[in-house]
């Protein structure tokens, strides 16, 4: 059995921060250019963060693949 192969980023995913600092933040990409994506924070307000929902921040598109400092692939926005 192969493993799926993670998407390339792109407007409308979400994704989840690897990061066990973060655990569980999700975030939904909303601009891609040629290094980053902008994205913003998807999910209700975390108990132990002070990041509100909709704030957004730049993300270096290497980032976006499953490794302990990097985010997963969860879904499309409308699917998630």
């Amino acid at each position: 059995m192969t493993k799926p192969e993670t998407p390339r980023p792109s407007v409308g995913q979400i994704w989840q921060d690897n990061d066990p600092r973060s655990y569980g933040r999700k975030v939904r990409i909303v601009e891609i250019t040629d290094t980053h994506a902008l994205v913003e924070l998807h999910q209700p307000r975390h108990p132990v963060s002070s990041a509100k929902p909709g704030r957004r921040t730049r993300i270096r598109l290497d980032r976006f693949r499953p490794t302990s400092t990097g985010y997963r692939y969860v879904g499309d926005a409308r699917t998630a």
